[in-house]
């Protein structure tokens, strides 16, 4: 998890149309989207919207010229967390539906309802496309790119500069670990070797979190001391410079706003049979 920390910031230095859009819009779309879809009911109508926003997602990875394989490796990271969350969801009822079928029938008088089987695979699929978007999102633009859009876009200066702190000590505490990892490594010592006395591997393993926990809190010290000797206080924020968007990036917010709006209002409310009950509507003179 630490080195792909140091990887993320290396596939945002990438250059494409993507990349190239201010960071403010790339929130708002990504935002928006994940809105937009999880604001759709519980209902196979899901299906559908998932189906187009997934296809503006793959159009929006195709345009950034990452790999693939980015992807689908940032995807395994949080598929066990998917995969937990909707799948106890097949052995409860919930709410959004009244009448209830069994499919299968387990011991101990546990049932698998299809109606359960439903909600969970939309909720799967709300998922994995909310989490796509956020993929895209982490990987077309840097951490500090986002922190000041975020900033330009009025979030609390309070919040921008306590997220600011955390993002360039993660860095640090980044860098803490890989020296640690490596001085472990020059010493042959691996903590899933089993040929190691497993006592010996507990203990060393408890020495490296405390050696960690003591540089981390020695490295913040010094941090704070440095801040103070720079004039932060209590009334000190993160300065961000304004920034007017492009006409290209508004272009390319109102197209995509457009379409996250639109496609989950023509899938809820058919066009075709709205059309068709004005036709057979009455003339009253």
């Amino acid at each position: 998890m630490i080195e792909d920390l140091f990887d993320l910031e290396q596939v945002t230095s990438q250059k494409s149309i993507i990349h190239s859009l201010d960071a403010r819009v790339k929130i708002l779309v990504c935002c928006a989207a994940i809105v937009a879809l999880v604001a759709v009911p519980y209902s196979p109508v899901v299906y559908a919207v998932s189906a187009v926003f997934f296809a503006l997602f793959l159009l929006l990875w195709a345009l950034s010229r990452i790999s693939q394989v980015i992807y689908f490796r940032r995807l395994l990271l949080a598929l066990p967390f998917g995969f937990m969350l909707c799948g106890f969801q097949i052995f409860f009822k919930n709410r959004y539906y009244t009448d209830y079928h069994s499919l299968l029938e387990l011991p101990l008088g546990i049932h698998i309802y299809y109606e359960s089987v439903e909600f969970a695979s939309i909720l799967l699929v709300k998922f994995l496309v909310c989490y796509s978007f956020i993929v895209l999102l982490s990987s077309t633009s840097s951490l500090q790119d986002l922190l000041e859009a975020a900033g330009r876009l009025k979030v609390p200066p309070e919040l921008i500069l306590a997220l600011g702190m955390m993002i360039r000590y993660l860095f640090v505490f980044g860098i803490i670990y890989r020296r640690v990892t490596d001085a472990l490594k020059t010493r042959l010592f691996d903590p899933f070797d089993h040929r190691l006395p497993y006592r010996y591997r507990i203990v060393n393993m408890g020495y490296m979190m405390g050696s960690m926990f003591i540089r981390s809190l020695e490295q913040g010290e010094r941090t704070y001391a440095s801040m103070l000797c720079r004039g932060y206080g209590r009334d000190s924020f993160i300065f961000i410079r304004d920034k007017p968007l492009l006409w290209s990036d508004m272009m390319f917010l109102c197209l995509c706003l457009c379409v996250i709006i639109l496609v989950p209002l023509l899938c809820w409310y058919d066009p075709f049979s709205l059309m068709s009950r004005f036709e057979f509507l009455p003339y009253s003179a």
